[in-house]
């Protein structure tokens, strides 16, 4: 685990960009499984459980697989 693992790390502009588009697609796809499941505890589960990966895209993106900062 990298120092800065639990620390803020202000994303670069070129990767405030990825993380716009990762969003804009993210919400696509929310809104296609909005669309398409039935109303219920499996649903607000996918959802929330995708809300968590969409958190960990921008993760990726600011970070290398060690944890450091991706400059």
């Amino acid at each position: 685990m990298h120092n800065s693992t639990f620390e803020y790390l202000k994303p670069t502009e070129p990767q405030l960009k990825d993380m716009e588009e990762a969003r804009q697609r993210a919400f696509v796809y929310a809104n296609a499984m909005e669309a398409l499941l039935p109303d219920g505890p499996d649903k607000t589960y996918l959802l929330r459980k995708f809300r968590e990966v969409c958190m960990w895209a921008n993760i990726c993106i600011t970070r290398n697989p060690d944890g450091s900062p991706r400059t």
